[in-house]
């Protein structure tokens, strides 16, 4: 990807161009649905990173969207208040704080009526997820305490005791000790709460501050009553909110969280809890030892809590994820919803009147938005599964106007990238009897920023695997491709495992390689979702097998057709999928060239390093984990091999990629020279981890991958970045 002085054919013929693409990354309704607030990222003007703002977007679709808020810091988590206030997150410099404090992400109000924001909320260990409730002034928001604080005054003293004495170390007595790619604790994650009714916001009159004593704790974050929330902590120290997720009532008198328990094998297990905002009291509401918990929503009269339930896996059953249903006081056991629909359902969104439940999943390839409508007395009522959108595309953010009449949403596909939507849930309503509606195609609204024209097309291509499965897959093509100009191909292979190639990628798009003038395949193969549990079922626990060969029997189909060519190919992945690239290149040698990002190698020593061990010891044996080790097959590896890895991955840890590196160069079947000449490659980010997300370095990904496959794939010589040295 060369740099032109000319304007490019698209955003995706020049990196500079794609990196600088603005990107929708959240939406939110009022609740009386006349606003809508969007979350952009763009790039900030050194080009270094994204910083994100907060933008109006008339759900009308007339007029043009106008952005609300502006900082170096950036703004997201953004939630109405019953009263049509704005609150979000920023760790930008508060007006009217002390100019030396360090930047946290802090809780801030944009008046309805207009008016600058001002901070309500800044705890020493910022804040995160505001939740609001929809009829009341009571709001929630999860912060990070220091074990043995009791409240916030005195985390803020520990804090800074940590740092005066400058101490680092974090003393663990459980497990998992870090997640993705941050360390966890010293401190914890816990929900607080306050009451919005008690802010004013009057002209400052500050009196002379009294020296503090020595030794005396601080402020929390110097309160003035009026001015900050006074937030209480309803859950207390612990691990149980590591990685939560929470809903409050629309009264404010209820919240319910996930609360993770331990199990036998250091495992880790997802239960929901519901906290009285007053009293502080907690009960358990769901406590399954065979599945985990999450994504808990609470009926618009406070009644129910709708989450998701997904079974406790083992090396010879995938997980089963349902929707399940209990009552909030915990009078009578869960019921599973829909036992019988053969999909697997998101977080929940409540139709107004309580009697239905908006879901998206999953599907062919897609993410449509379904609806499960009770038709009996709850619990245990009949459910009726409809699809309810009829685009090509994943959908989510939904929130539903108070009337139940219209759907707000993002809806996003390899087509176009995250863009906000309008769904007639009325129009669909009408369309027939429950179990009998037709899907409605979503309505574009004026997003911050139009969708970017593509350098191709979209099209499915589908086969028959060799047990009789069908596979199927998006491939996006060139334009001026065809029988005559026939494009290589690039088979990408989708990480997970347990996902599908349906929505749009920024850090994965096939776009900038179709403007190369490759054809790029994303298929789905066994342990995608969208297909049914027999179709993860498949793949379970034998990722060398059935994976492997769907995605040699879609390739075969690929390259078929007459606008590929067949003898230049090359494959990728990232996560399983650069698992399944490892596997690809010790079991074939029909590509030119493999590319293998944050992958899976060795998975005996996988097992035991990873940030979630005890999920990898649901998913095979000692005996399977071998048995499907990419690393025993590497004296047949005679591809050319670009390896990536970032060392702050903890998920798939660099000891992997450096194991598989060393490996390649010494034991492969294509091994180092005597003079330590090779084919292969290591591009390394010392400072990224599972994903390479600053803009620079997600620039000289794509540039190196670019340069190893036009070299081995195209037989071109082309330039390294100069970024590289």
């Amino acid at each position: 990807m060369s740099e032109s002085p000319q304007t490019p054919q698209t955003p995706f013929h020049d990196l500079d161009q794609y990196v600088a693409i603005p990107r929708l990354t959240g939406l939110t309704a009022s609740p009386d649905g006349t606003r809508l607030v969007a979350t952009l990222q763009t790039l900030d003007g050194e080009r270094t990173a994204y910083r994100t703002a907060l933008w109006e977007v008339d759900p009308a679709g007339e007029a043009p969207a106008r952005r609300l808020t502006r900082s170096a810091k950036g703004e997201s988590s953004a939630v109405f208040t019953r009263s049509g206030d704005l609150l979000f997150t920023s760790a930008r410099p508060d007006p009217d704080g002390k100019g030396a404090d360090e930047p946290r992400s802090a809780l801030w109000l944009l008046p309805a009526g207009g008016g600058e924001a001002r901070v309500i909320a800044s705890p020493q260990g910022g804040v995160s997820g505001p939740l609001v409730a929809r009829d009341a002034d009571t709001v929630s928001v999860g912060a990070s305490l220091l074990p043995s604080a009791k409240d916030l005054a005195q985390d803020a003293g520990l804090r800074k005791a940590r740092k005066d004495q400058k101490v680092s170390a974090i003393l663990h007595s459980g497990y998992p000790v870090r997640l993705w790619d941050h360390d966890l604790g010293p401190d914890e994650e816990r929900r607080l709460v306050g009451d919005l009714a008690s802010l004013v916001d009057e002209p400052a009159a500050p009196l002379p501050k009294a020296p503090r004593a020595e030794g005396a704790t601080p402020a929390a974050d110097e309160e003035t009553p009026g001015k900050h929330l006074h937030l209480r902590d309803l859950t207390g120290a612990g691990r149980h909110l590591t990685d939560h997720a929470a809903d409050l009532s629309a009264d404010g008198t209820t919240l319910v969280t996930t609360w993770n328990v331990s199990d036998p094998g250091a495992a880790v297990r997802g239960t929901l809890v519901v906290h009285d905002t007053s009293t502080g009291e907690r009960r358990v509401l769901v406590d399954d030892p065979d599945a985990d918990t999450g994504a808990p929503r609470i009926s618009p009269d406070g009644a129910w809590v709708a989450y998701v339930t997904e079974s406790i896996s083992s090396p010879d059953e995938a997980p089963v994820v349902r929707l399940a249903l209990v009552p909030t006081d915990g009078s009578a056991e869960p019921v599973v919803l829909a036992d019988d629909w053969d999909r697997w359902p998101g977080r929940p969104t409540w139709l107004p009147d309580g009697s239905g439940l908006l879901v998206q999943a999953d599907d062919d390839g897609r993410g449509p938005v379904f609806l499960l409508t009770f038709s009996g007395s709850l619990p245990g009522a009949d459910v009726v599964v409809e699809q309810v959108t009829s685009d090509d595309a994943v959908f989510s953010d939904l929130s539903v106007t108070p009337d139940g009449a219209t759907l707000f949403a993002l809806r996003s596909s390899y087509a176009a990238p995250a863009e906000p939507v309008r769904v007639d849930l009325a129009a669909f309503a009408a369309s027939g009897a429950a179990g009998e509606r037709t899907p409605v195609a979503a309505t574009l609204l004026r997003s911050p920023v139009p969708a970017p024209a593509l350098p191709g097309t979209l099209t499915e291509v589908e086969t028959t695997a060799e047990d009789g499965t069908r596979v199927r897959a998006w491939l996006a093509l060139p334009t001026d491709v065809g029988p005559e100009a026939k494009a290589p191909l690039l088979l990408w292979i989708h990480g997970g495992p347990l996902g599908s190639w349906n929505a749009w990628s920024w850090r994965w798009n096939p776009w900038l390689m179709v403007a190369q003038g490759y054809a790029v395949l994303l298929p789905d193969p066994a342990l995608s979702t969208g297909y049914g549990q027999e179709f993860v079922q498949r793949g379970w626990g034998a990722w060398g097998r059935a994976p492997f060969t769907d995605l040699m029997a879609i390739t075969d189909a690929a390259e078929a057709l007459p606008e590929i060519d067949e003898t230049r190919t090359a494959a990728m992945g990232g996560s399983f999928g650069g698992y399944m690239a490892n596997w690809v290149a010790g079991h074939t040698d029909r590509f030119q060239a493999v590319v293998t990002h944050a992958s899976l190698w060795a998975l005996d020593q996988f097992g035991p390093t990873t940030d979630a061990s005890f999920y990898w010891a649901r998913e095979m044996t000692p005996e399977m984990a071998l048995e499907n080790s990419p690393h025993l097959a590497v004296g047949d590896i005679r591809t050319p091999m670009l390896v990536i890895h970032g060392d702050k991955d903890y998920r798939v840890p660099v000891g992997e990629g450096l194991r598989l590196w060393f490996e390649l160069l010494t034991k492969s079947g294509l091994p180092a020279s005597d003079d330590g000449e090779t084919v292969h490659r290591f591009l390394y980010y010392p400072d990224e981890n599972h994903w390479i997300l600053t803009p620079q370095n997600a620039k000289v990904w794509y540039q190196v991958v670019s340069a190893f496959l036009a070299e081995r794939v195209l037989g071109e010589t082309p330039e390294l970045p100069a970024t590289l040295g």
